[in-house]
């Protein structure tokens, strides 16, 4: 997939919960998000989570979410309704950190 020249890649992490598999194999999960620049729209993303299910069913969520216009709360009370995997909460704040770093960087450009 080839992305245009107004989106930027950002990524974040947060610590999954000790004992789960993904922990064993990953130790921390990380999200990267590919945000247009120009709409806010989250155009792909991707996870680290030891299913392709779940990472599908993660980035399904996630993509197409708009952070200029939704309120980011909007799409973590979504992830929080939906999906109900053991990394739900560094999930929750692996995104909220990649959308605060989005911020940051959209407003020192």
């Amino acid at each position: 997939m080839k992305y245009s020249k107004n989106t930027i890649y950002v990524s974040s992490y947060a610590k999954l919960p000790v004992g789960t598999p993904s922990e064993n194999v990953y130790k921390s999960l990380d999200i990267g998000l590919i945000i247009s620049t120009e709409t806010g729209i989250i155009e792909n993303a991707s996870v680290t989570l030891l299913t392709d299910v779940a990472a599908e069913f993660l980035i399904n969520i996630v993509v197409g979410f708009n952070i200029y216009e939704d309120n980011l709360n909007v799409l973590l009370d979504e992830i929080g309704k939906r999906y109900h995997g053991s990394a739900q909460k560094a999930i929750m704040v692996a995104i909220k950190k990649a959308v605060e770093k989005y911020e940051s960087i959209i407003s020192s450009i």
